[in-house]
């Protein structure tokens, strides 16, 4: 399906809208949730939980989201968090210089580039402004940061770009207070904000977004040794590279070859990638390209993006950074904080690598990916365990006892699953409505429900129906809409 599509039922059915749209003027890159969207996050974290967090032990947090102005002159996001922009002469629209070469040329262009580069390179191809031909001023920095003032005096403080910071900073007190040793993976779901120049494309980029964030700390000099991280030697990765090659090895291969530098990161990759898959996308939809040293953030040592093909190209979905011990290095020196842990009677400053995920885009992919059209049927295609409505119950008709057992029903079910009640309209139209948010099981009680106690269970994705004892119904569904296990 479409961007367009996809954003149009998104939108008319309430996975998500644009914040305050009510007022002509209110700012782009803000999208609210709505009831269908909460549920379908929920979910999509709580499988993070389970199939990353838990399965792998880690430990989980939730930090503020204004941080200290220190904070960020440690992480370095003062001076290097910041976006090449271009102003045009005439309208004084403002726009990212290295995105504007990109949509000319149809070619990544690498984020560090000098001021004078992309200047080059916006003469070289003649881009000028989109908004009204005018020329172009020549390319300066914009801190991406949102600025607050906190107490009467305003002191300087900041939105989080990330929430990782807030794990680096409480690291010491965690390996205090929690009976934890190297390796470990700290974990954090929340918020962060951008003061993005122009966001466009719905979900994918935004101002404030939603991060499933994982920071895992260890030795350098063990991160061969540890027993877990050979267990995914044999998995297979699909690696793009920066001269463009791609093909899909195991991480065994990655690491022989040098791609990928450890077993730590082969062993992590894999967990992500594997995540994607359960959620539903297929194998051959997702890549990790490896960013070379122009691309690369400037905390990072070796960074992939996990990206997934969509409508709208391949969209990067996890940022998987090895960041060394720069952050902690960083904030140790500003802070004065000792950043050290003992490791088996070894002092020193773990390094990290990440796991950064954008829950947003992330949904919207997933409902993209899910959208199928057979005739004039629509549905979406998602995971029964993901669906924000996962059981619709329908009485067959509004009378002869049929409406009462049928909310007896409901009530019984909506104590363990995200249940619905619908009685309007033909069977047909309620079906239809049902699949077009993605409910995978609808329950319709009828006049033999009344002689014999049974109920159809009708599937979303094959259509077909199933009779059964409404006593066994929720044993059923619980099974047909069970999570993937934790191995």
């Amino acid at each position: 399906m479409s961007f367009e599509e996809t954003m149009r039922l998104a939108q008319q059915r309430g996975f998500f809208f644009k914040a305050a749209e009510s007022y002509p003027n209110s700012p782009a890159g803000f999208w609210d949730y709505g009831p269908l969207g909460v549920s379908l996050k929920n979910k999509f974290v709580e499988l993070w939980r389970r199939l990353l967090v838990k399965k792998d032990g880690m430990v989980e947090i939730d930090g503020a989201q204004i941080l200290p102005k220190a904070v960020f002159e440690g992480s370095g996001h003062l001076t290097g968090f910041t976006d090449p922009i271009v102003e045009c002469s005439n309208c004084h629209s403002v726009y990212r210089a290295d995105k504007l070469i990109e949509e000319k040329t149809g070619k990544i262009t690498p984020e560090k580039l000098s001021d004078k580069e992309y200047d080059e390179l916006l003469a070289k191809n003649a881009v000028r402004c989109p908004n009204c031909g005018s020329k172009l001023s020549g390319t300066k920095r914009f801190n991406m940061m949102f600025r607050v003032g906190v107490g009467a005096l305003g002191e300087d403080a900041y939105l989080r770009p990330e929430t990782c910071q807030t794990i680096f900073v409480d690291s010491p007190l965690l390996f205090k207070t929690q009976r934890i040793k190297l390796p470990i993976g700290f974990a954090q779901y929340g918020k962060s904000f951008r003061n993005e120049i122009a966001p466009r494309q719905g979900l994918v980029r935004l101002r404030e977004l939603n991060q499933a964030e994982v920071e895992v700390f260890f030795n350098p000099r063990k991160a061969e040794g540890v027993e877990k991280f050979g267990s995914k030697l044999r998995t297979s990765l699909s690696v793009l590279l920066p001269d463009g090659s791609s093909r899909r090895v195991s991480v065994a291969e990655s690491i022989e070859s040098g791609s990928i530098p450890n077993r730590l990161i082969g062993y992590y990759l894999a967990l992500v990638e594997e995540f994607y898959e359960t959620a539903g996308l297929a194998p051959e939809k997702i890549r990790f390209r490896k960013l070379s040293d122009r691309e690369k953030a400037f905390y990072a040592e070796v960074a992939y993006d996990l990206e997934v093909k969509t409508s709208i190209g391949w969209v990067e979905l996890v940022a998987c950074n090895y960041r060394g011990s720069y952050d902690l290095s960083g904030h140790a020196r500003v802070s004065r904080t000792n950043f050290e842990v003992d490791d088996a009677g070894e002092k020193l400053i773990p390094h990290i690598f990440e796991l950064s995920m954008g829950v947003d885009r992330s949904l919207y992919v997933l409902l993209e990916d899910a959208q199928r059209v057979e005739g004039d049927r629509t549905y979406l295609a998602l995971r029964p365990f993901l669906a924000p409505l996962q059981v619709g119950v329908f009485p067959l008709v509004s009378k002869a006892g049929i409406p009462e057992e049928s909310s007896r029903i409901f009530l019984k079910l909506r104590e363990r699953f995200d249940t619905f009640y619908d009685e309007g309209g033909s069977i047909g139209k309620r079906y239809a409505r049902a699949d077009e948010v993605g409910t995978p099981f609808c329950i319709t009680i009828d006049f033999q429900s009344l002689k014999d106690g049974s109920v159809t269970i009708r599937s979303r994705d094959t259509k077909s129906q199933e009779r059964v004892a409404s006593e066994e119904l929720e044993g059923k569904l619980g099974e047909l809409l069970r999570w993937p296990p934790i191995q």
